[in-house]
């Protein structure tokens, strides 16, 4: 019996081994920043940009719209507890830079995944630019519902 103890010990201890902390047992998506009002400034990417530098975060969709920003984001397995406080670092640090746009950030799964089907809906010319627009308000209205 001491045997299987030692055992089971010695393999939860390996598994928590700093290589470990980095990957995930979840596939990410990493969308590329999507952006619906007509610039093409890469402003949706400084905003992915600054939203992947936090260590918390492994995935981000990022849709900038005409009158929204959609920030969406997956969280690492052991951050969880720390949700509110990486939501309002990540919502501060968005605005400072967004300062005449509404901006919308959301770690719920659903929101991403909508925003992930935007961007691939735009790509496969499935959507115009003004019919994804549109698309972004619906998601931003159901995550407000969710709230």
């Amino acid at each position: 019996m001491k045997k299987v103890a030692w055992t089971a010990l010695f393999f939860f201890l390996a598994g928590c081994g700093p290589e470990h902390e980095k990957t995930t047992l979840i596939e990410t998506a990493n969308p590329s920043a999507v952006q619906l009002d007509g610039k093409h400034d890469g402003y949706a990417s400084k905003i992915k940009k600054t939203a992947d530098s936090f260590d918390e975060i492994y995935d981000t969709a990022v849709v900038k719209g005409s009158k929204h920003l959609l920030v969406a984001y997956k969280v690492r397995h052991f951050d969880r507890f720390q949700m509110k406080e990486i939501e309002k670092k990540l919502d501060e640090r968005i605005e400072k830079m967004a300062q005449d746009t509404n901006v919308v950030v959301s770690s719920d799964y659903k929101i991403f995944l909508e925003a992930v089907r935007l961007k691939e809906d735009m790509e496969a010319n499935k959507l115009t630019e003004k019919q994804a627009d549109k698309r972004l308000e619906e998601i931003i209205k159901l995550k407000k519902e969710m709230t």
